[in-house]
């Protein structure tokens, strides 16, 4: 499946943009995200935003002005402009923030948007990767898997099936309000996530490389 490649203003350490590029992967540039691919000597395909957090207005036929009081963030308007060029498939980068919890956590808003819309997107930063589950969908994972697992109910009440975690559950319910599935980890045999009803955000952390 192509793939968006959308790098924010966040959070991106240099070994996120060190990979390799498909043909068909689009990486767009929203807003500060500029800055981290200039210093990686990666041009994106699109920039894209309000440029408050760039600082000055790039120019160039690639570039996608946003006016600065819109109802989406700079992150989210580039998620829709890849949606509408056909991509269902999104890496977004530099979506983590320590100094704003509010755009990190409507990144993960945009994870569980882009999910229910039948499409699938990943948050990545270093070692944490994130990810949206809805109901129906099962997440397999091979014995070769390490670090630690976080499932968080997305939206409401999720049933869950876990297999291969150190703490496993069977058709269990995950509550919005209680952080019953943070800090799970995986036992090196193979497993899964299935969700039964309602939606979850998987927080992968210290995957081995």
């Amino acid at each position: 499946m192509k793939r968006c490649i959308i790098v924010g203003a966040g959070e991106c350490p240099p070994g996120d943009l060190a990979f390799r590029r498909r043909a068909d992967d689009l990486m767009i540039a929203a807003d500060g995200g500029l800055a981290a691919l200039q210093a990686a000597g990666v041009t994106p395909d699109l920039v894209l935003g309000d440029f408050d957090s760039f600082g000055s207005l790039p120019t160039g036929g690639n570039v996608i002005r946003l006016p600065c009081e819109k109802d989406d963030t700079d992150m989210a308007a580039a998620v829709n402009e890849g949606w509408r060029r056909g991509y269902r498939a999104f890496l977004l980068l530099g979506g983590l923030f320590g100094s704003r919890v509010s755009h990190t956590a409507a990144n993960f808003q945009l994870l569980l948007g882009v999910a229910r819309r039948g499409g699938a997107a990943e948050l990545k930063c270093g070692a944490t990767r994130a990810f949206a589950l809805t109901a129906g969908q099962c997440w397999r994972f091979g014995s070769d898997k390490a670090g630690l697992i976080s499932l968080f109910a997305a939206g409401g009440e999720a049933v869950v099936t876990l297999k291969g975690l150190r703490y496993p559950l069977t058709r269990a319910p995950l509550h919005p309000y209680a952080p019953l599935g943070v800090s799970n980890a995986f036992t090196g045999r193979p497993g899964g996530v299935l969700v039964h009803a309602g939606a979850l955000y998987v927080v992968l952390e210290q995957e081995e490389a």
